[in-house]
């Protein structure tokens, strides 16, 4: 079951997770929230992190 946040305003959002490439070649993995599930949606949120919720609204991952 994917991981969903329900913000302040009743919005639900799904966690996602993409891997980059950086231009240095180094791969680093982007966490977002998105309002419909698409490829990468994750589970859980990561160790490490929590959500929190920016002032318009929208959910992001903040590292504990």
């Amino acid at each position: 079951m994917a991981f969903s946040y329900t913000n302040s305003k009743g919005r639900q959002y799904f966690l996602h997770a993409r891997e980059t490439t950086l231009k240095n070649g180094q791969k680093q993995t982007i966490y977002f929230f998105a309002k419909e599930q698409k490829e990468g949606v994750l589970n859980a949120v990561p160790a490490g992190y929590m959500v929190s919720e920016s002032k318009n609204g929208l959910p992001v991952l903040k590292k504990a």
